[in-house]
């Protein structure tokens, strides 16, 4: 089974989903929830994460999680480990709780954050549990609108400062952010299943990507989000060795079909694949 691209780096946001193993139900009762949130409140004070909201739906959860350490992996088996083990224990039960993958999405900070935010609020009202946010008790909203005490894990004024520097007026602002918000889809800006953001912020992530690219068990589109388009690849040729070596990054670096590259150089396809192969064969007796 392919495995969700993981990309760390310090003070990465993410908008995390853990679902129940074959869509079981991970909360039985408010004590499950309330165990919950207390390891969550344990994970972020341990791996100094930023929680900026969260939702415990019946059979899943979404926090929105900034790593200032780069240390999701480490704070999400540990969030996952520690709660299935209170769960089993609770319930007389053993085995898998949740699918072994959650899944990750990166998210840019400056641009997507509060979208982000706005969605995990309104998982209720879209799942049809309840009319408005306020009436889920397992999500942050009302936390965020000054309507129950925040818990100490969970973030607050980042949210809430985007939209005015007086507190009042920022509440305000949130609701009628969080109102119009029912109509949005949001994952139409989502970039291969993995990243919300800008195409700069994609740029940016390109050397981190890098080191995915040849990882297979990583989905395809996944590990070619960041890849470089061929203009790009091919552009500042110095000699045929230079263009022999672009050749094979595209093909078996980056994934282009041969009839692409060959399109873009004026080549015939099956020139692409021998040009490529002899290109690896020669990397293969270096190494």
């Amino acid at each position: 089974m392919a495995r969700p691209l993981r990309i760390e780096y310090e003070g990465a946001v993410y908008h995390i989903t853990s679902r129940g193993n074959a869509r079981q139900d991970i909360f039985l009762d408010d004590q499950d929830r309330l165990s919950f949130l207390t390891v969550l409140g344990d994970v972020v004070a341990r791996y100094n994460w930023g929680c900026h909201a969260y939702c415990l739906m019946p059979n899943h959860y979404h926090p929105l999680i900034e790593t200032p350490e780069a240390n999701l992996s480490c704070g999400m088996r540990q969030l996952n480990g520690v709660y299935t083990q209170a769960f089993n224990r609770r319930h007389n039960r053993v085995g898998h709780l949740l699918q072994g993958r959650y899944k990750a999405i990166l998210v840019e900070k400056e641009s997507y954050l509060l979208e982000l935010a706005r969605y995990v609020g309104l998982n209720p009202v879209r799942a049809k549990l309840v009319r408005h946010p306020r009436a889920w008790r397992w999500n942050s909203y009302r936390a965020m609108a000054g309507e129950e005490k925040v818990p100490e894990f969970l973030t607050v004024h980042l949210i809430l400062s985007q939209f005015h520097k007086d507190r009042d007026r920022a509440i305000r602002e949130y609701h009628k952010f969080v109102k119009a918000g029912l109509g949005v889809k949001v994952w139409d800006e989502l970039r291969a299943g993995v990243i919300m953001g800008t195409e700069r912020f994609v740029h940016q992530l390109e050397p981190l990507l890098r080191d995915k690219l040849s990882t297979l068990e990583i989905p395809r589109r996944e590990r070619l989000v960041g890849r470089p388009t061929l203009e790009e690849l091919f552009s500042r040729i110095k000699g045929r060795s230079d263009r022999n070596e672009r050749i094979y990054e595209a093909v078996r670096v980056y994934g282009y079909g041969l009839k692409e590259v060959g399109d873009a150089l004026g080549l015939h396809y099956s020139t692409v694949s021998v040009i490529a192969g002899k290109v690896g064969e020669a990397k293969k007796r270096k190494n």
